[in-house]
This record gives C-alpha cells, structure tokens and sequence, in this order.
C-alpha cells in the first residue's frame, strides 16, 4: 500500500502526455470522463509555478501517430505549455518511466513524491503511477486532473468514460497512490 504523503516530502508535479492529439480526440467528440481535467491541470501547474515548486513534463513521441514529436498533435496542449526552465523528457512506451531518465532526474533533485495529472487515466497514468509506486515514491492523484476516455468492451459494446475512470481510480487508489482532488493538493504541498 502506497505511503501517506508528508508535508516534508519534496514534491514535484509531472504532467503526462498533455499534447494536441488529446486536444484532437476530445474537438472529435471522444467521451470524457472529466470535461474540466485540462483547466484543472493549468490550475495545479499555476500552483506549482507560484510555490516555485519542480515541473517535469513527460511527452508521448510515437511516430507515424498524432502523437509524433515533430507533428501538429505532439506539441503541448495551452493548458501545459512548459517553460524553457522546466524539464521535458519524451517516451515512446506507456510508463513515464520506461527509458526517459525519468527516475534519474527525480533522485538527482531530491524529490521523493510526485502530483501525477494528464493522459490517459487508464494507461499512461496507471503505468506511471505503477512504475513510481515500484521505484519507491510517493504518488498524489488529482483524479479531476486526469483526462479519461471512453473504451471499447472486449464484447463489442463500449465502456463508458465515467465508468473506465472510476475503476481505474479505484484499482490506483488501493494501493499505488494517494487519491486527491485538484482542490486538496495545495494542502498537501509546503508553503
């Protein structure tokens, strides 16, 4: 089971896969499982910012996708543009971990807890959060932070966006991460 968060934890906030193919999927009329995830992740990264607290932005870079490096669909949504003095690293798997220097960038600046939002709830996030649980750090989750999607059901009909969400909050929250909402985190960071 994931540790409580302490106050003294040193924290940063990763935004995953915050780029316009996702921006792209929802003008298509993909269903949302929380319509205001995007504002509420400039909510928390505008906290983070003001606390001068560490940004880490992790980008998905699969070529000949929407969501290829070079591509209109690889660059950041507005909601997470980051700032020439945040990191930026780019995966090509599921996990912000998985070959990005992720873990190394996070241990060279002392940060033992992360505030996880972004893309997608039930894959890039679940395997983040998965991957940071295993390494040894502490995760929040700010589930109204996080966009989630419909899906199709393994029987043919669908699995409606709310409910992928929930279950996958669910299976998170019981023994990965600290579940939380965008307006809890900022009780949860130092002044």
């Amino acid at each position: 089971m994931s540790a409580p968060a302490t106050a003294t934890a040193r924290t940063a906030l990763v935004i995953i896969d915050m780029q316009m193919g996702m921006a792209e999927r929802i003008a298509a009329g993909r269903e949302v499982a929380v319509a205001q995830a995007p504002e509420n992740m400039a909510r928390i990264l505008a906290l983070f910012r003001a606390r001068g607290l560490p940004v880490i932005h992790v980008h998905h870079d699969e070529p000949g996708t929407a969501f290829a490096k070079d591509s209109p669909g690889g660059a950041p949504m507005p909601c997470a543009l980051p700032l020439g003095t945040e990191a930026v690293f780019w995966k090509s798997g599921s996990s912000a971990f998985a070959g990005t220097g992720l873990d190394r960038h996070l241990r060279c600046h002392g940060i033992d807890r992360i505030v996880l939002v972004g893309a997608v709830a039930a894959f890039c996030i679940t395997s983040t959060t998965r991957a940071a649980f295993d390494l040894g750090f502490s995760v929040i989750l700010p589930g109204d932070a996080l966009l989630g999607f419909d899906l199709p059901a393994h029987d043919g009909g669908r699995l409606d966006a709310a409910v992928v969400h929930r279950v996958t909050l669910s299976l998170l929250g019981a023994d990965f991460a600290q579940l939380t909402t965008t307006d809890q985190v900022a009780g949860l960071l130092l002044p």
